[in-house]
């Protein structure tokens, strides 16, 4: 059983950045924090591509990476691989904040949120219709289209806002209808880096349609802050831990009760509520563990409670607070140097002050090539990204008239010093404000 969370204070508008001493040692948990393998020291700002991964992740799941032994025999190795499996497993539901409901691991989060969309589509009432949002990566915004074409249903878009970069439950309300079957939402957008409030559009969608199936896709918002699927009112909640700093090739996807045991792929033998095929991989969650011992460390520093729970909690918001400062640095300049809201001709997604913004922000400049700023952050060793009109972010940046954007992306991890670096390449790189 977890814990709900508890009343958290308010952030400052401005966030507040992590002690310097903790910061310090925050950094020293992760590898390559500031030096690339292959090109050098380097500035990482691509988190949202997938998050810097913590040594003990890498150690410890490399020790039982080499236990050949698989679970279910009598022998003290397999006893151990089941103890570690069950470990991850709890861990994972405390990080979820998930008090009932199964959780099961797959390739990727993509691949368990297509095969939760596919489960809910083939075992639903036959019918009705299907609702995503345009703001939704294609894990969802995809396999929402293909089935509900697959099983004949209608298939409605849901606009976002294009001047915040968010969609919300007004939106989705103009949207559902009684006979809506399924919906998804998305947590947190990597491309606009807006979060959305969960709770508040799942009860929007409940009272048009009550029976509604409600996935959400958490991949983005997991590494910057705190999740409560006890709140959320939602039947399925997906995240990847390679962007919250594990390994890759793992997802992990939390079903309520009921969307548990509807009709899907398992063995015959398995209970109702099965969903993983094959053997678990104790290394990935032993890595997963590792990780929620970081947080569970880090929110030490922030919080006397003894609840695991309520540590990963205060984690999370010192977490969001400092990454809000990173962002406010980064917009609003700092040590004499402009920031991004200083250059003419600069298009920023979404309000530069939303509080709602979750580690990302993502611009483009009149004149200038998005891949060029890129190539320039790079030549200076530091690591951006740029999102395009493709298969990925079409959809989003579409509507938003724009046919890429360049992105910087940070985490906790990050430093004001590492803005301002950030900053005075800038500088020499757009337009002079």
């Amino acid at each position: 059983m977890t814990l709900k969370p508890t009343p958290l204070n308010p952030l400052p508008a401005e966030g507040t950045f992590l002690p310097g001493e903790l910061l310090t040692q925050v950094r020293e948990r992760f590898l390559h924090v500031d030096v690339c393998p292959f090109s050098g020291k380097r500035i990482f700002f691509e988190n949202a591509g997938g998050s810097l991964t913590l040594e003990s992740v890498v150690t410890r799941g490399a020790e039982v990476a080499g236990i050949p032994d698989n679970e279910h025999r009598n022998n003290p190795a397999s006893r151990a691989m089941s103890a570690i499996v069950a470990e991850g497993r709890d861990d994972l539901a405390t990080f979820f904040g998930a008090s009932s409901g199964v959780i099961f691991g797959g390739e990727t989060g993509t691949e368990c949120l297509f095969r939760v969309i596919r489960a809910a589509a083939l075992s639903a009432e036959a019918g009705g219709s299907v609702v995503a949002s345009a703001v939704e990566h294609p894990a969802t915004f995809d396999a929402t289209e293909q089935w509900a074409r697959r099983t004949g249903r209608d298939w409605i878009e849901v606009p976002f806002d294009v001047d915040t970069g968010r969609v919300t439950a007004a939106h989705y309300v103009d949207c559902v209808r009684p006979d809506t079957r399924i919906a998804t939402i998305l947590h947190t957008s990597p491309v606009t880096g807006m979060s959305m409030d969960i709770a508040e559009i799942a009860q929007a969608i409940r009272a048009v349609a009550p029976d509604c199936v409600i996935i959400v896709d958490g991949i983005q918002h997991a590494p910057h802050g705190f999740l409560a699927v006890d709140d959320y009112g939602v039947d399925a909640y997906v995240i990847s831990p390679y962007k919250a700093y594990c390994r890759f090739n793992n997802g992990y996807a939390w079903l309520s009760d009921r969307l548990s045991v509807v009709d899907h792929d398992r063995l015959s033998g398995k209970s109702a509520d099965a969903w993983e095929l094959g053997s678990r991989d104790p290394s990935a969650l032993v890595g997963v563990s590792m990780m929620i011992d970081y947080l569970d460390w880090l929110g030490a520093h922030f919080t006397d409670e003894a609840p695991r729970r309520a540590r990963l909690l205060a984690a999370g918001q010192a977490m969001q607070a400092h990454e809000r400062a990173l962002v406010n640095r980064l917009l609003h300049g700092g040590t004499g140097l402009p920031g991004l809201c200083d250059y003419p001709g600069l298009h920023l997604i979404g309000p530069a002050d939303a509080p709602q913004r979750e580690g990302v922000v993502s611009f483009a400049v009149e004149g200038v090539d998005a891949k060029h700023i890129v190539a320039e952050l790079g030549d200076r060793g530091i690591r951006v990204h740029a999102r395009t009109d493709d298969v990925f972010s079409g959809n989003i940046l579409r509507p938003l008239g724009l046919k890429a954007v360049t992105r910087i992306s940070m985490a906790h991890y990050n430093s004001a010093e590492e803005i301002d670096t950030c900053l005075a390449a800038l500088a020499e790189i757009l337009p002079r404000p």
